[in-house]
């Protein structure tokens, strides 16, 4: 027999019933299990535990089989050999030690618990009683377990599309909700990893222009007990349980793969096409949440280790999450493991970066934020993981969360200071021209220091968390009722207006207003120095129904709507974005008072509609313009923002410009495309945005090639 066949034989003796011969000492590195010579290692960190049993079920979970003493305890790690051990392996932990809430120990062998290295997990967790910490019921038939994962993939010659920062347009994407509902994608195949992957929605992906998808979570979860209670579920995926295991609801089932072989194909595929894949990733807290919440893993394998507990009642837990508990980087087990799971999704599923939630919890001690902190330079010095993207959601609730502009050089961050101004100008006009000026040009109040770009700073309207585009501008208040939190859950005040109407209108007026304030905000999203991000489906004007905290709502209302798509929306974004790459001036990176070097003279004027700005200008807060002066050979743009409800007469610099953009002028067979040739004044229409470039030759002679322009 071949040494493979030995293992497999091993597997079926276990899963038969027969018996694993005691374990031997293994090895403390490295963590979770291991495939060594003819075996598994196992390796736990619990260092206030005073035994761990290694318990073996059969290959559905349910049964367990065996259990086996770690024997080797070194370092704060319990460790095992398992010898004739084989992939397929189903196990969990039972640990044990004190069970003293009041001294921040949760230890109760009778709670399975889930290895935090997990790769494959089995089982999902119900919302069942038995799993609360004091329930002395034992959870070893339903708690999660992990399946020892080796899986091979033939990446070929898959390679990192490295999207230079200047360049990037992110598109944050829901992998279930995007494709869930498109007609395009065979039916099997929706709201999956492999979903994604399907050319209609690749697509789609490139004819608009983007360059990195930003997944919302796809670590393993575990919905809330009270969600589940309610039907409902943590759709978006911010509970989660196994940092290493890709979340298996979006698994097509396909024969022949699994979770982990699907999700590397949808990487694979998007990379294929030029596609960054950044993952949204929760290491501020788990699906444990607070002292009420369920025993799954790092409760009961050490609670002290893992979370930060109330230094004036260990029982209790901080909760700068809004969660329940919080996870405790700064002690070095759990900073390794959060390092080690970020280096897996990089070298193992070849992920292009992160976006972390809550990020200031990551750097958070008892003190507060450390802009110093030690997960900060961990990160900045590992080889691997030092040129992947990085970004923070810049907030926390804790004390001092908010830490907009505070992140390491090579960090980008979330700019809710850029979507609330670009809000208040196009909907409420009621912020200032010197304010929207800041913002249009990266921010540099905020991101300036410490030599970082402007496009540290991630421009966006609308994201997951609020209302869609098109809501925005349908919707006043919140309608949150099917979450069941009595409309009490999401923002209270979003910055937005209903021109009108609360919600869908058969009024043309009102819907054609509506649309042309959406094209207005992405065009000036998409136009702005910075990173741009459009929210999934923004491009379709889809609709959640005024919902603006959609987190539960794993149903048509979280799903986007294909079949309703504005597609004069979706040739209006495509559009913005073929002149966003065509033009350098658009898309520079650095600030524009600081020269690149020798030739480099790209400057930023700003102009009122009768000329250059004043003093007195900057109070208004209706009509700007910024001429964006190229160097030698490129092209200067000049653009025009007027959120004015009547048109407005605009005095032009020195030239002759050729009209590429008109955010007004979107109809039937056009994309707001213009070849119009103005010198010396032009009418700016309502609510609307226009891009001009400025002709390399007399408009006469100009007029006989079109394109020629510079």
């Amino acid at each position: 027999m071949t040494a493979t066949s030995d293992l497999a034989a091993a597997l079926t003796t276990l899963q038969t019933g027969g018996q694993f011969a005691a374990l031997e000492p293994g090895r403390a590195y490295p963590l979770g299990a291991s495939l060594i010579g003819q075996g598994i290692n196992f390796a736990l960190v619990a260092p206030h535990a005073e035994r761990v049993e290694l318990c073996l079920f059969d290959d559905d979970g349910a049964h367990e089989r065996q259990r086996l003493l770690l024997p080797g305890f070194d370092d704060g790690v319990w460790h095992g050999f398992l010898a004739g051990a084989a992939p397929g392996l189903v196990y969990g932990y039972r640990v044990h030690g004190r069970h003293a809430p009041q001294s921040g120990h949760r230890f109760n062998p009778a709670k399975l618990l889930l290895d935090p290295y997990a790769r494959d997990i089995v089982g999902t967790y119900l919302g069942q009683d038995s799993f609360r910490n004091d329930d002395p019921a034992d959870t070893g038939e339903i708690a999660l377990k992990a399946r020892v994962a080796q899986a091979p993939f033939d990446w070929g010659d898959d390679a990192p599309p490295r999207v230079a920062p200047a360049d990037t347009i992110l598109y944050e994407a829901h992998v279930k909700g995007l494709t869930r509902l498109h007609p395009d994608v065979p039916a099997a195949l929706r709201g999956t990893y492999a979903g994604l992957a399907q050319p209609a929605v690749l697509d789609h992906l490139v004819q608009l222009g983007v360059t990195s998808i930003s997944l919302l979570p796809v670590q393993f979860r575990a919905d809330e007990a009270r969600l589940q209670k309610a039907g409902l579920s943590n759709y978006w995926g911010y509970s989660s349980i196994g940092f290493f295991a890709p979340e298996p609801r979006y698994w097509s089932g396909s024969p022949g793969s699994t979770p982990i072989s699907e999700c590397r194909q949808m990487v694979k595929a998007l990379h294929a096409r030029g596609i960054e894949v950044l993952l949204d990733v929760v290491y501020n807290h788990t699906a444990e949440t607070d002292e009420f919440g369920p025993t799954l893993s790092f409760r009961g394998i050490d609670n002290m280790l893992y979370y930060h507990l109330r230094p004036d009642d260990a029982t209790l837990y901080e909760n700068w999450a809004g969660c329940g508990n919080v996870l405790k980087l700064h002690e070095p087990r759990v900073l390794q493991l959060v390092l080690d799971s970020l280096r897996y999704w990089v070298q193992e599923m070849h992920v292009d970066g992160f976006r972390f939630d809550l990020a200031p919890i990551l750097a958070r001690d008892a003190t507060g934020f450390d802009a110093q902190a030690t997960f900060f330079s961990a990160l900045a010095q590992d080889p691997l993981l030092a040129s992947v993207k990085l970004i923070a959601e810049p907030w926390d609730i804790g004390a001092g969360g908010y830490q907009l502009g505070n992140f390491p050089p090579r960090w980008l961050e979330w700019n809710d200071r850029y979507r609330d101004t670009m809000r208040a100008f196009w909907l409420r006009r009621d912020v200032t021209l010197g304010r929207f000026a800041m913002r249009f040009a990266g921010s540099s109040d905020h991101f300036r220091q410490g030599s970082r770009p402007a496009t540290a700073s991630v421009n966006f309207i609308t994201a997951h968390d609020g209302f869609t585009l098109h809501d925005l501008v349908s919707y006043r208040e919140r309608h949150n009722a099917a979450n069941g939190e009595g409309n009490r859950d999401g923002h209270a005040d979003n910055l937005g207006c209903n021109c009108g109407v609360e919600g869908p209108t058969a009024d043309a007026d009102i819907r054609a207003l509506r649309r042309r304030l959406q094209r207005a905000l992405l065009a000036t999203l998409l136009l702005s120095q910075g990173t741009p991000m459009l929210l999934a489906g923004d491009e379709l004007a889809n609709t959640q129904g005024g919902n603006n905290n959609a987190y539960c709502q794993d149903n048509p209302v979280g799903w986007l709507d294909w079949q309703g798509a504005d597609m004069a929306q979706v040739a209006f974004v495509q559009h913005v974005t073929v002149l966003r790459r065509r033009f350098p001036a658009l898309t520079r990176a650095r600030w524009h008072d600081t020269s690149a070097g020798p030739g480099d003279d790209c400057t930023l004027t700003w102009l009122s509609p009768s000329g250059p700005m004043r003093e007195d200008d900057w109070r208004a807060c209706d009509c700007i313009g910024v001429l964006l002066t190229a160097p030698p050979g490129a092209e200067s743009c000049l653009l025009l923002f007027n959120a004015d409800p009547a048109p407005r007469e605009f005095s032009l610099p020195p030239g002759e410009w050729r009209m590429l953009l008109d955010s007004a002028a979107v109809g039937a067979g056009n994309a707001g495309m213009s070849a119009d040739l103005y010198s010396g004044a032009c009418t700016v229409p309502a609510q609307a945005v226009m891009l001009a470039v400025r002709l390399a030759v007399p408009l006469a002679e100009s007029a006989k090639d079109p394109g020629t322009v510079a």
